[in-house]
């Protein structure tokens, strides 16, 4: 059974900064593509960054770049988020997503992801 945890989240004052991270389990493959979604009350979810799965390419949304930044630690299903220059538009729910298998570059699309974790909440005040 596949299980993806994410931690991490929770409150900080605008301009602090949180490290998320995610951890999937149970796959079948050795090899995955994640990346990391956030969902607002009454909106979508939006790509915030993705990773291949070498690592080698990242994709950022435009909302976060240059503030955020996805790394992992191999490919094998831990991945993190480091937030930095936060502002209160980052409020929301956070989500790793996880396909199992190769790719050769970042999933963009939450229809690409097959697993989801139960979220993990960042509140940042102004």
């Amino acid at each position: 059974q596949v299980q993806v945890a994410e931690s991490g989240g929770g409150s900080v004052q605008a301009g602090g900064s949180l490290r998320l991270s995610c951890e999937a389990s149970g796959l079948i493959y050795n090899t995955n593509c994640m990346g990391w979604f956030r969902q607002a009350p009454g909106k979508d979810r939006e790509a915030l960054a993705g990773l291949s799965t070498d690592g080698k390419q990242t994709h950022y949304g435009d909302s976060v770049k240059g503030r955020f930044t996805i790394s992992q630690v191999n490919a094998k299903g831990q991945v993190f988020l480091q937030m930095n220059s936060l502002k209160p538009e980052d409020t929301g729910m956070y989500y790793c997503g996880v396909r199992n298998g190769y790719c050769s570059n970042p999933l963009k699309r939450p229809e690409d992801f097959t697993y989801w974790g139960q979220g993990t909440q960042v509140t940042v005040s102004s």
